[in-house]
């Protein structure tokens, strides 16, 4: 990096800095990037687990991950699901993820919309939490109204039975072909139209409408917004200050200017 460059990005850095100490309301939303930082894999990303490959059944991701094969072949969808999840086991909350949640604490209105189903963030004690695509460690039975919740698969029969009907549990995630959750939308749509004072994209490539619409919203109505990616995205033209950092490089150097006297450990 050039010393211009450097320069740059710390008056951005600052710039940001102030816009989250001068909001009473800050959206957080937050994709992949997020959670690669606390050493989880992407799926269909360069490198990812799914990178222009088929499954051994030879299929697509976006087939086998689906809310028909669920239903039609459940043991192929969990078998996809399970290694996801496998992928995600173990791991913790990183700097990023706590800082959001600190944030929340000493503003109550930092909300965070994400795209992950890892759960990281209601780890790191985030609450004002809106988990579009559901979590992994929710199951919910695709006959009858049972539920349950679980730390990990490991020990589980897949696919799972449900002990009070006999039929499969399946995790409460979003599949491919599959509709939003009305209750996860609404609370976005009323969080919009009661007003935020800034947006903070954070690790998503932003392809989906309901992930870049609160950005266009923001720009449509002179909200200022930031995108935290090291990569191009849908929005990067339309944020109002850009930083090509990392989540887990971005978020401690916004901290140390919020909070000097109060660091956060790595």
């Amino acid at each position: 990096m050039s010393t211009a460059e450097a320069k740059a990005e710390t008056e951005t850095l600052d710039r940001v800095a102030q816009l989250i100490a001068d909001a009473g309301r800050i959206l957080f939303i937050t994709g992949a990037g997020m959670s690669a930082d606390s050493g989880l894999p992407t799926y269909r990303g360069i490198g990812g687990l799914y990178h222009e490959r088929l499954t051994d059944e030879g299929l697509t991701i976006e087939e086998a991950l689906s809310g028909e094969m669920m239903n039609r072949r459940p043991d192929i969808a969990w078998k996809y699901i399970a290694q996801i999840e496998a992928n995600c086991r173990g791991a913790q909350p990183n700097i990023a993820h706590r800082i959001i949640a600190a944030l929340e604490h000493e503003k109550p209105g930092v909300w965070v919309l994400t795209q992950n189903v890892d759960g990281l963030h209601c780890d790191a004690g985030s609450r004002n939490l809106i988990e579009i695509h559901g979590t992994v460690h929710h199951l919910r039975c695709m006959e009858c109204s049972h539920q349950r919740s679980v730390t990990d698969y490991a020990g589980l029969q897949l696919p799972p039975p449900c002990p009070k009907c006999g039929g499969v549990l399946r995790p409460d995630v979003v599949l491919f072909d599959e509709m939003l959750p009305e209750e996860g939308l609404h609370r976005l749509e009323t969080l919009i139209a009661d007003g935020v004072d800034l947006i903070v994209s954070i690790g998503t490539t932003s392809v989906f409408p309901y992930i870049s619409g609160p950005v266009w919203w923001a720009r449509e109505v002179g909200v200022p917004s930031v995108e935290i990616n090291p990569g191009e995205t849908e929005v990067s033209d339309i944020v109002t200050h850009r930083l090509r950092l990392r989540a887990a490089e971005a978020m401690p150097e916004l901290w140390r200017r919020l909070h000097p006297e109060r660091p956060l450990e790595d």
